[in-house]
């Protein structure tokens, strides 16, 4: 784990399993139905147990580059915030604004629900094929212009779960 300050904001970045991070919110890399899937979605609905699902099927979906908010059933979390990341399609295709709002609507839902701890996968890299470098300045950049004009989480944790995706992370945190 390294951490990172950035103003008021601890940001901190683990090589591990979101599924296992104790944290106020959990942000699950989900497709528009919210009703599972592969990957960090699968592993969340896994670990979480029915009652996430049982609440997805009350949402009716979520739309790309925006999130939504439910308990974390059995998970070591108080919420779980689902948002939908963009399928990448070569770059032409309003990825990257999809992926930064992605980004940005989860730390606006955590910010309205009295969030003070939240962690991230890598959001769209995947299945969703999302160029890893590309997506990491995304993040980091939706990450620090949150902070910027919001200063009401202490905590943006980003758990990474190869050693080659924590290094390029921590490159590029060791920029700012």
């Amino acid at each position: 784990m390294k951490e990172y300050m950035y103003k008021s904001t601890k940001i901190s970045i683990i090589k591990g399993n979101i599924t296992k991070i104790k944290i106020d919110a959990i942000v699950n890399a989900a497709n528009n139905s919210l009703l599972g899937g592969g990957g960090v979605d699968g592993a969340i609905h896994r670990a979480g147990g029915p009652d996430i699902l049982k609440e997805c099927k009350t949402i009716g979906g979520c739309p790309t580059g925006e999130a939504r908010i439910t308990g974390a059933g059995k998970l070591d979390a108080k919420y779980v915030i689902h948002t939908v990341g963009p399928i990448y399609r070569g770059g032409n295709n309003h990825e990257e604004s999809l992926l930064y709002n992605a980004y940005n609507s989860s730390l606006t839902l955590g910010g309205e629900n009295n969030i003070k701890t939240i962690a991230f996968p890598a959001i769209s890299t995947g299945a969703y094929s999302y160029p890893i470098d590309e997506a990491a300045d995304i993040a980091i950049k939706a990450i620090l212009d949150f902070i910027d004009k919001n200063n009401s989480l202490e905590e943006i944790m980003l758990v990474l779960f190869s050693q080659g995706d924590y290094d390029l992370y921590e490159r590029k945190l060791n920029r700012i």
